[in-house]
């Protein structure tokens, strides 16, 4: 009997489980999966959390409920993985578990200790929030709800991020948020941000930077935070830049998960090298990751697990059966960003080609307008969760290609 082990049961490690289940005999293959928490988190719905328009009950599901019966579910923290044995050490029990192929879908997880004074300075979870995580957008939404105006900063602490679009996301609807509360002229709303603009590739960053501006949202470009000094209510960057805030919403460093660092797999931020073609590790032939875990140059956003993960099977299949993996993946990413007031614009890109205006062919439901204001695409955005739950997670069919297609861009 051979063994299929995959780690972490979010939206990437959930998927390969139900996909493969499909492909392997279970007389001649074991597939287990490991995740430390029972439940399932619909990540992007934390964005909605502060501003009232998702609750908990929204975003938590347990896990199991998406995993085929077939495979087999372990709940435990992974202590080691150690891939020149092709074995992993459990905490629970010290279980040893023998694979003849690894799926690493371990995911990215914020650090907000590593900046100086974020954590530790008096501040957290008084004035300073995150909501990349769950607690946080509960905490910051407490927080919000009885807020009366002043310096609301958002700042991302560095790249690369989880969603690298939802920080804009925030901006926009707490302009709309606070014109709801009738309360928009007594706050000042400011991006700092380490890239040179809104957003990491030139034409949406032009198209998205005039947004803000549109919206009265004060851009501070190539603000590289060194540290937090609540006593002044200031975040402070490596050239001495100053930013005043009375609220500071932060996006802190993310990095990749702590069993890839204890097991000296992965980069300086704990991502795993991995080929950015073939979805396969660059130093070991039976270990390929999915989603936010390597460090292969496309969005850390679920939209790319997705895509990634017709290639993904389709290598290890290949592998199995002997033969070598395609250089199928082109860094596919494509998103909804929600504007505020009932609007949203949609990007759609790869490692080559940079968001581009037109229209986003989708049969039965598009087209969707590109780098462009609608009212299709909130409701797009809407429906996505639906959808995740409802299809994605249990591998079914998408109405989305895993490669980028140019039709309906203008170039």
């Amino acid at each position: 009997m051979k063994t299929l082990l995959i780690l972490g049961a979010g939206t990437g490690g959930t998927m390969v489980a139900n996909k493969m289940a499909d492909h392997l005999d279970p007389q001649e293959w074991r597939i287990i999966i490991v995740d430390r928490d029972e439940k399932h988190y619909y990540q992007p719905g934390f964005l909605f959390i502060p501003f009232g328009i998702y609750s908990q009950r929204d975003v938590i599901k347990p896990k199991r409920n998406f995993l085929p019966p077939s495979v087999e579910v372990i709940f435990s923290d992974i202590e080691v993985i150690e891939p020149d044995k092709s074995r992993v050490i459990l905490r629970k029990d010290n279980k040893v578990i023998n694979y003849d192929y690894l799926v690493i879908a371990t995911g990215s997880h914020i650090h907000p200790e590593e900046t100086e004074g974020m954590v530790d300075g008096g501040g957290w979870q008084k004035n300073i929030f995150t909501f990349y995580n769950l607690e946080g957008a509960v905490k910051l939404a407490n927080f919000l709800k009885y807020w009366k105006g002043g310096r609301l900063v958002l700042n991302v602490a560095e790249m690369p991020i989880k969603c690298p679009v939802a920080p804009l996301e925030f901006l926009f609807l707490s302009d709309w948020f606070f014109h709801e509360r009738g309360i928009r002229d007594k706050v000042e709303i400011v991006y700092a941000t380490p890239l040179p603009g809104a957003f990491t590739k030139p034409r949406a960053s032009a198209i998205l930077g005039g947004m803000l501006e549109e919206k009265g949202i004060h851009l501070v470009p190539d603000f590289n935070i060194m540290e937090v000094d609540n006593a002044k209510q200031v975040i402070r960057s490596y050239d001495e830049q100053e930013v005043e805030y009375d609220l500071l919403v932060t996006i802190p460093t993310n990095k990749g998960s702590d069993a890839i660092a204890r097991s000296n797999m992965g980069d300086e931020l704990d991502f795993v090298p991995t080929d950015k073609h073939t979805l396969r590790s660059r130093d070991w032939e039976n270990i390929f990751i999915i989603g936010d875990a390597g460090n292969v140059p496309a969005s850390k956003a679920g939209s790319v697990a997705h895509f990634m993960l017709e290639v993904v099977i389709e290598n290890l299949l290949r592998s199995i059966e002997g033969l070598e993996p395609l250089p199928k993946f082109d860094g596919h990413a494509n998103c909804f960003i929600e504007s505020g007031f009932d609007k949203g614009v949609l990007i759609d890109f790869n490692y080559d080609v940079e968001p581009l205006p037109g229209k986003y062919p989708l049969p039965g439901f598009g087209p969707f307008s590109l780098l462009q204001e609608s009212h299709t695409n909130h409701w797009g955005k809407m429906m996505f969760r639906w959808m995740y739950w409802n299809i994605l997670l249990k591998g079914g069919e998408m109405p989305f290609e895993s490669q980028m297609s140019m039709a309906g861009k203008w170039a």
